[in-house]
């Protein structure tokens, strides 16, 4: 078993800042963002990890920027650690697989979501009014029904605690019209790639978000890209619209917390180790099939 990372320790090399799953060092012009095995479920970090899963994630965000080079750049400058700056080389078996060397872009405020199927969220905020994120949808659809045409629901970024959905017409008030189309568009394009090519593959993705970021005024993809922890992965073999289905992802955690008489605060609960094996085992698998 991968030794498990909860929390990165390089001393001598600047931190900047911990999300829920991954670390940030400041390198001057350049930052190293590092994939801990630390995993959250409604938003709380859970004190144990799932190892590995850090280098699982890194692994398919890079097989995912390659794949859009076409489509749009990516903040990627380099992914062995033999290419990182001297005082980073000592700490490889911290950033072996699961780091990336990446430009300085300036993150943009607004989290930008695809929805090709309805489901979590959305088909809550459908049931209530026939809506989601404001875009009227046709009535009678079910729980996971594939949606006629891929819908954008923006988000706002919130580093604690809930991203909040917001309208389009909100999102441009935040960036701009002109910055909006093209994260909407760059999105839409980039979810309709990787849903022809997971297809292939036997995969549904139903929904998924992206990060994006400005790199000498130039609008780049940052952060990672169609990993578990963004996107909504779904068997083709098995889909059945008028259910949940079942997600290559951390539903089997999500699914034992709903289990515990726990309120979704600070602090969480320690997975037991039966959960910890199997929400491994979703992460492998879907990482083999997509990577190959």
């Amino acid at each position: 078993m991968d030794k498990i990372i909860l929390k990165t320790e390089m001393p001598d090399i600047k931190f900047l800042r911990k999300g829920k799953v991954r670390d940030l060092y400041e390198l001057g012009d350049s930052l190293l963002m590092v994939a801990s095995d630390r995993i959250s479920a409604f938003d709380v970090v859970l004190p144990n990890g799932i190892p590995g899963k850090g280098r699982l994630l890194t692994q398919i965000s890079l097989y995912w920027f390659r794949q859009m080079e076409g489509i749009i750049k990516n903040h990627l400058i380099a992914t062995e650690v033999n290419d990182y700056p001297e005082p980073c080389r000592k700490y490889r078996d911290q950033l072996e697989g699961r780091s990336m060397l990446v430009r300085k872009a300036e993150q943009l405020p607004v989290e930008c979501i695809v929805r090709g199927y309805l489901s979590g969220s959305g088909w809550k905020e459908y049931q209530r009014s026939g809506t989601v994120c404001g875009i009227k949808l046709p009535a009678g659809l079910k729980e996971s029904s594939r949606l006629e045409t891929p819908i954008f629901t923006p988000s706002t970024k919130a580093e604690e605690g809930h991203d909040i959905n917001i309208t389009f017409e909100e999102m441009v008030k935040i960036t701009g019209k002109e910055m909006a189309e093209k994260l909407r568009d760059a999105s839409l394009n980039i979810y309709k790639k990787a849903c022809d090519m997971a297809e292939k593959r036997g995969i549904i993705i139903a929904d998924t978000k992206f990060e994006f970021g400005l790199y000498n005024g130039e609008l780049i993809l940052i952060d990672e890209i169609l990993t578990p922890d963004s996107s909504r992965f779904w068997s083709k073999k098995v889909y059945e619209p008028g259910r949940g289905q079942d997600s290559y992802d951390k539903q089997i955690v999500r699914d034992y917390l709903l289990t515990l008489d726990w309120d979704q605060t600070y602090p969480g609960p320690t997975l037991p180790d039966h959960i910890v094996d199997k929400a491994l085992e979703r992460y492998k698998e879907i990482y083999q099939i997509i990577v190959g």
